[in-house]
């Protein structure tokens, strides 16, 4: 039996019904197509360990130029570097420059608020009742 085609008992409705107010709640507050793409994008990037090093480094260092992130995450400078070009595609990372010299830091504070949450989500242990 296909994947597609099973459904585990406790994923389906054992009664058909359903409930027209909520899901015109739901569907109303649901995000456009376009928001969805967007969030799904900046969501895989953050499915990348080496991205999410140079994430968390500048996270904790702020304003950092390449060969100070590459130091900090263990990786080469030219990785680092691809890695930032992808983060500044999709608005993740900023990049100021003073001569030749080019310091990146974190875009904006939504994307702080986003890692603190995970960070947090991750070394969250459930309480023993929940168990």
């Amino acid at each position: 039996m296909s994947r597609a085609s099973y459904v585990a008992a406790d994923e389906s409705c054992a009664v058909r019904m359903v409930d027209p107010d909520r899901v015109v709640t739901v569907a109303g507050a649901m995000p456009g197509a376009e928001s969805i793409e967007e969030l799904a994008g900046v969501f895989g990037l953050l499915s990348d360990p080496g991205r999410l090093r140079v994430i968390i480094a500048l996270l904790e260092g702020g304003e950092m130029c390449v060969c100070d992130i590459a130091a900090a995450c263990g990786h080469s400078e030219s990785a680092v570097s691809h890695t930032l070009r992808l983060l500044r595609a999709h608005h993740v990372v900023r990049v100021r420059r003073s001569g030749r010299m080019a310091y990146h830091r974190l875009d904006d504070s939504h994307v702080r608020m986003l890692l603190d949450l995970g960070l947090s989500h991750v070394s969250h242990t459930p309480d023993a009742e929940a168990s």
